[in-house]
């Protein structure tokens, strides 16, 4: 059985778009993005675009890249009616990303419905911070992708998912690349087509780097330009010395015009910060909207006054969708204990979930009990007080404290008698256990932590359609 999709949405999409100007795109840019049908929107007129992003990760990373793409292809093919020109989803690949940490593994839930973690390796703690692009998937990937294999259940579509991912996430491919070339084949074809720029690609990087040289002249909040240099100790931020640029981890040294024969040289060892890499972006696409995550909107905001100073037009910012995908077998668990996702929530107030469902499980006479011990305690202990009070004032707090030490007790024994009933009751414990990891993996959303081989490996690429028809609602509703 299909899946229920839920969305939960960010925020809504603005009422109001910039109107923008249709342009044509660089070739140096156009040379950046992979073969497909956006690709050749891109080159055929004119065009807008809505733009999106992500760094690269294994297996495509968590679920929300796909919402990302989804979100944007969704509100290109609304702006694409409403206004009669063309609009193309452009997803900019952020290879220049240097965060290993975070990209050398992927979450899937695994046959028993259990969280299982595939790592490719771990980058050792003194190596340079090289950006994706160069950290190849090595020979390390086909044991991730065995491991995959191994955790994913059997099923009709499981096959298909395999050879997706081995088919992009080869020994010889990088990172960036290989996490380029297997969004393409899962979103390239949706729609109008999604165009995925690798913005590491040399010709791409040098139509930006015209832009990211500009931003030498700025200087942020952290007293460091929004440019960063691949050096010595990989990508470095530069701060300006004088007339030079110093590299904030290594110290290397650099006039301005050595940074102008590395944009001609190498232009790939140049890259904008998060702040000023939306102005290039948008400097180098006619975009319209930028779809993206919460700390993305973050970005966008701070960077307002770097769009000024560069004389690039902003432009809207529109939180991307978000979503639950939901089980048979989770909502199953969900309507017999009248519970909502938003239960499995972390942080939320009060006694954890397994808990309270236990509790609410005890015997009636049980609980009639302990609510009878504790009004007597606190009815005889009033009156207790009330004699006290009158013999010997100073012995009112030693009243109290025996008091609540009774009342303590009380608690003490209904929670070890709970604890006893979570034991024996196994299979509720196990059930909402499997539900928190489907719905909020180690107390996560979803859709930040689980990648989509996960549930394609399930219910196959037929879960696109209902995602994408959930993101076209929300597109469709400003």
């Amino acid at each position: 059985m299909m899946p229920r999709v839920l969305s939960t949405p960010l925020a809504a999409v603005p009422k109001t778009l910039p109107s923008g100007t249709p342009r044509r795109i660089a070739p140096d840019l156009l040379a950046g993005v992979l073969p497909g049908p956006g690709r050749d929107r891109l080159a055929s007129n004119a065009v807008l675009a809505v733009t999106t992003g992500q760094q690269p990760g294994l297996f495509t990373g968590p679920l929300y890249t796909i919402h990302k793409a989804l979100s944007a292809i969704a509100l290109a093919a609304r702006l694409e009616r409403e206004r009669g020109v063309p609009v193309v989803p452009v997803f900019w690949l952020a290879g220049d990303d240097h965060d290993f940490a975070e990209a050398n593994h992927v979450w899937v839930l695994d046959r028993a419905g259990e969280p299982a973690k595939i790592v490719l390796r771990e980058r050792p703690h003194d190596a340079p911070s090289l950006p994706l692009f160069r950290e190849p998937c090595g020979p390390e990937i086909a044991a991730a992708l065995k491991s995959l294999d191994d955790a994913l259940p059997d099923s009709e579509f499981k096959p298909d998912v395999l050879k997706w991912l081995e088919s992009a996430y080869t020994p010889g491919a990088n990172l960036a690349d290989a996490c380029a070339e297997a969004l393409q084949r899962l979103l390239g074809h949706r729609a109008g087509g999604l165009a995925v720029l690798r913005a590491h690609d040399r010709h791409a990087k040098r139509a930006a780097v015209p832009w990211i040289l500009k931003g030498l002249d700025e200087i942020l909040a952290d007293g460091l330009t929004p440019v960063l240099v691949e050096g010595k100790q990989g990508r470095d931020r530069l701060k300006k010395e004088g007339n030079d640029f110093v590299t904030r981890r290594s110290g290397e040294r650099f006039t301005r015009a050595d940074l102008e024969r590395i944009g001609a040289e190498a232009p790939e060892r140049l890259s904008p910060n998060v702040l000023l890499r939306p102005a290039v972006e948008a400097a180098l696409f006619p975009t319209i909207a930028y779809v993206g995550g919460p700390a993305e909107m973050e970005y966008l905001q701070d960077a307002t006054p770097l769009f000024k100073r560069l004389g690039v037009e902003q432009p809207a910012r529109v939180p991307r969708w978000s979503g639950l995908i939901i089980e048979s077998r989770v909502d199953k668990v969900l309507e017999r204990h009248a519970l909502t996702p938003a239960d499995f929530s972390d942080g939320r107030p009060g006694e954890p979930l397994e808990a309270r469902l236990v509790r609410e499980g005890l015997p009636p006479e049980v609980v009639g009990l302990f609510n009878e011990l504790r009004a007597n305690v606190e009815a005889r202990y009033g009156q207790l007080g009330e004699a006290v009070q009158r013999l010997d004032p100073t012995l009112e707090r030693t009243v109290q404290s025996a008091r609540n030490a009774a009342l303590a007790g009380t608690h003490e024994i209904e929670k070890k008698l709970v604890a006893s009933l979570k034991r024996a009751q196994g299979t509720l414990v196990g059930q909402l256990a499997r539900t928190r990891a489907a719905l909020a993996p180690g107390g996560k959303p979803q859709e930040r932590v689980l990648t989509a081989a996960t549930f394609l490996a399930r219910y196959g690429t037929a879960l696109l359609d209902e995602i994408a028809a959930e993101v076209a609602r929300w597109a469709a509703a400003p």
